[in-house]
């Protein structure tokens, strides 16, 4: 694990797998940090380096006073790509991750080699909806609000035959702090990448969870309906957050499309 100052902030992360391979980069959902891929990135350590880093205002990346935009997430990874002298990367984006990705596969083209956005989209929720989280966590922290969020990040069966993951993973999103979190609602809130989904030229595999309270499946495949070329998956018994609760498969999905797109 390193942490290198990158756009005016310091991102922890850390740099695994081959050093002379094609890059790789993990970035995380609303709330999470890169822990969420630890059963995911150890199947690409022999061919790729892999990047995982926390966005700013999570995990132990600072947390600049809120709000944030993607523009801000997106000048980040640039940056610390830049910082890591990788030229061009496969980028697998989750949630707002994704929304990351495809702002990067638009803003820096010769940049990006393939993408897979997972439980994303190019635009996500409503106005109101952000302006409500968001108040929320400002007048009482993230506490309140958890127990919401745990349902819409995994389904009724993790809930209840995974209650020991559950709880560390609840520790994990209520310890992050919650200007952080706000600050990244805002982003999202203040996000409509439609436009930008038709410029992306790379190879683009859309994932969705059946029961994804956040994306649900029929938003995501829209997303990858604006995208030229772009396919589709979906993984069945999943919410959220596919690289935990559904991690084998999430990891063949990403196999497979890198495979297609001649980056295996």
């Amino acid at each position: 694990m390193a942490f290198i100052r990158s756009n005016g902030i310091v991102l922890h992360h850390q740099v695994v797998g081959r050093p002379d391979g094609p890059a790789l980069v993990f970035n995380n959902s609303l709330g999470s940090d890169f822990r969420i891929w630890q059963e995911i990135a150890p199947a690409f350590t022999d061919r790729f380096r892999v990047v995982l880093y926390d966005k700013r205002g999570h995990g132990l990346s600072d947390a600049p006073p809120a709000p944030y935009t993607i523009d801000d997430h997106t000048d980040d990874l640039l940056a610390l790509l830049d910082h890591l002298k990788v030229e061009s990367a496969s980028l697998v984006g989750l949630s707002v991750g994704g929304m990351i990705a495809q702002r990067a596969a638009v803003r820096a083209p010769q940049r990006v080699k393939a993408v897979v956005l997972c439980c994303t989209a190019a635009k996500i929720g409503a106005p109101e909806l952000w302006a409500q989280r968001i108040a929320a966590v400002e007048q009482g922290g993230i506490e309140p609000i958890v127990e919401s969020v745990l349902q819409r990040w995994f389904t009724p069966d993790f809930h209840e035959t995974r209650k020991d993951e559950l709880a560390g993973w609840r520790n994990m999103l209520v310890r992050m702090p919650a200007h952080g979190y706000a600050g990244t609602c805002a982003a999202i809130r203040d996000a409509d990448l439609t436009a930008d989904a038709g410029k992306i030229a790379v190879p683009t595999l859309c994932v969705a969870g059946d029961q994804d309270g956040s994306t649900p499946a029929d938003v995501v495949q829209g997303t990858a309906n604006l995208i030229p070329k772009a396919r589709f998956a979906l993984i069945e018994g999943c919410g959220h957050i596919p690289c935990v609760e559904k991690s084998k498969v999430l990891t063949q999905l990403i196999q497979n499309h890198l495979q297609e797109a001649g980056l295996v």
